[in-house]
């Protein structure tokens, strides 16, 4: 009768890279290559503590296992590490105390959102990044008071923003040194939400200021069809400044993310 260890062998056979996900130094050695025929060791971590010869920048430290391994995949793929249909067993913490899980994953386009690149390479800090999509993702799910909204934040490179925009209405934040992620700010941005205008928030996740109307010029801005005002004037400042733009639809409820003038991410808040 074959043993556990015969049947779980079958999760790491023929694997093309073996992911380790913020490894010990002697954990990290015991799958060093020694030259043989086993995969290609890469490091996922937020720093290169092990000294890895193969690393990945994990830019958050996501609590979620799926996003973790979903992120390290993608960093590898834009570092060309692996590629689409490769085997990858990716090794990860679920509970504290070390590695104490194995997960094989079959790398395909699917898992190649841009969503990587836009946390690592963004100007803004990668944790204000995420901020501003959970309120997005946040009032896509339950919308103002039960009815759907469409917003628009520009998130880094304030300044610049500034100088491209100019005032709908008073600005609640002018005087006010409040960052995105305090939750009591985040209800605020989300009853803001009903009215016109961007908000303009710094690398650092302060707000800077709401009811901005930009004035980028929109030309070789190319946005997918049936996109309206709010995704061209998200794409347009993206184009203009180091800022990236993530915004709501009111009518299909999606939230997409624009960098240098490009659509690069689009996420329904109802699945994530």
């Amino acid at each position: 009768m074959a043993s556990l260890t015969d049947h779980l062998s079958d999760l790491v056979e023929d694997a093309d890279a073996a992911l380790l996900f913020s490894p010990t130094s002697s954990f990290h050695e015991r799958f060093v290559d020694d030259g043989g025929d086993d995969p290609d060791v890469v490091v996922v971590a937020p720093d290169n503590d092990v000294d890895a010869e193969v690393f990945v920048e994990l830019p958050l430290p996501f609590d979620n296992v799926k996003d973790r391994i979903r992120f390290g995949i993608e960093g590898a793929m834009d570092a060309d590490l692996v590629t689409e249909g490769d085997e990858v067993v990716c090794i990860a913490s679920v509970f504290d105390g070390g590695s104490d899980a194995v997960i094989r994953v079959t790398v395909n386009e699917t898992v190649h959102t841009g969503i990587y690149d836009l946390f690592v390479n963004s100007r803004a800090e990668p944790s204000v990044i995420r901020d501003v999509f959970e309120v997005a993702i946040e009032l896509g799910q339950k919308g103002q008071k039960g009815k759907p909204v469409g917003a628009l934040f520009v998130v880094g490179d304030a300044g610049k923003v500034m100088n491209k925009s100019r005032p709908l209405s008073y600005n609640p934040f002018e005087k006010s040194h409040v960052h995105v992620g305090d939750p009591i700010v985040n209800v605020m941005l989300k009853e803001f939400s009903r009215l016109d205008g961007a908000f303009v928030v710094s690398d650092s996740g302060k707000i800077v200021s709401a009811y901005r109307y930009l004035e980028p010029g929109a030309e070789g801005v190319d946005i997918p069809k049936g996109l309206g005002a709010r995704h061209m004037a998200g794409g347009a400042i993206t184009r203009d400044t180091n800022a990236t733009a993530i915004v709501l639809s009111e009518s299909d409820g999606l939230v997409r993310a624009f960098k240098a003038g490009e659509l690069v991410l689009e996420i329904d808040p109802e699945e994530y």
